[in-house]
């Protein structure tokens, strides 16, 4: 009986020694995350998944800091990574930048500080300046919806575009939308113009296109809220010939519509899911947990959304 309870008590001090390395981790570990103020929907599921990520991080690592701060401008952001740096004492830093040029010094004078550094999605203008890059696939986000309207179309038709905004992020996905098209000589697309992913923007943009162009069988909205713009210029033109609109980034009400079959534009997206900011908290603080380094590029996939797969991409508490 006596061997049993020394062997037992081992066992209870060589797991005690296990969990030590880990439990000590966590209370050492203080992670800032550096993202932009709710001023949209977008920016709004960016919020919601950070303060996801702090709340079930926390509370599975007993210890761990997880310090959430929002900011509305650059300057802002900079002067909170300072913050961050000598008054919370973060050691790892996981930042959604405002702007890649005018943040990239700022995440770099904290990276020289030995704090590691995570960038998410708005990559910085020096890589030097970053431990490692969390993003969606971009070229994804071109390439599936180009496929999918050729398909739709049977290989002839016209098609409008609305860009984004002119960032390299923006050229990434159109370049892989034009890529696909010219393997379709009988798609037009007949202007593609920048709707700055807003949607009073795209209605001014395709009331334009809907003047100059009198049939129009698909739009590429490249953006749900875009996407909305455009619908409500084609209704107010009372336009019949637009078959399907495509928007882009997997907006729960477009992702609703798709699995309720209730909007016959809308029929088909693709994820861009601001669910990366609580990937990206999660795998970097994961894996400083640990003592390990992420990959210098992680991309998160775009997924082409249609009904078939639709509840895997509809989160309904998320703001966007």
């Amino acid at each position: 009986m006596k061997s049993f309870r020394r062997v037992a008590g081992m066992a209870v001090l060589v797991m005690q020694a296990w969990a030590l390395p880990s439990a000590q981790a966590a209370e050492k570990l203080v992670v800032g995350v550096a993202i932009p103020t709710a001023t949209h929907s977008f920016t709004s599921g960016i919020v919601w998944w950070a303060n996801q990520a702090k709340a079930e991080l926390e509370k599975a690592h007993p210890g761990l800091k997880i310090i959430v701060k929002t900011a509305a401008t650059a300057p802002e952001q900079a002067n909170q990574l300072q913050d961050m740096l000598t008054v919370n004492k973060i050691n790892t830093l996981v930042i959604f930048p405002i702007e890649s040029a005018s943040l990239t010094q700022p995440v770099a004078q904290v990276k020289n500080k030995g704090v590691y550094v995570t960038v998410v999605d708005r990559g910085l203008t020096n890589t030097q300046s970053q431990d490692a890059y969390i993003a969606g696939d971009n070229t994804a986000f071109g390439k599936l919806p180009a496929e999918y309207l050729a398909k739709s179309l049977n290989g002839k038709g016209n098609i409008v575009v609305l860009r984004g905004m002119p960032t390299t992020l923006d050229n990434e996905r159109y370049d892989a939308f034009s890529a696909v098209m010219k393997g379709h000589p009988e798609i037009k697309v007949l202007d593609a113009k920048y709707g700055n992913w807003n949607r009073d923007d795209a209605f001014k943009v395709m009331q334009d296109y809907l003047t100059r162009f009198k049939h129009i069988d698909a739009v590429w909205a490249a953006d749900d809220d875009m996407a909305i713009g455009v619908q409500k210029a084609i209704a107010q033109a009372k336009r019949t010939d637009i078959k399907q609109v495509f928007g882009g980034a997997g907006a729960k009400g477009a992702v609703k519509k798709i699995m309720d079959g209730s909007d016959p534009l809308i029929v088909a997206d693709v994820s861009y899911s601001p669910k990366f900011m609580y990937d990206a908290i999660k795998l970097t603080t994961e894996a400083r947990l640990k003592g390990d380094k992420l990959p210098a590029n992680t991309i998160i996939p775009s997924v082409l959304i249609t009904r078939e797969n639709a509840k895997q991409f509809y989160f309904p508490n998320s703001p966007f």
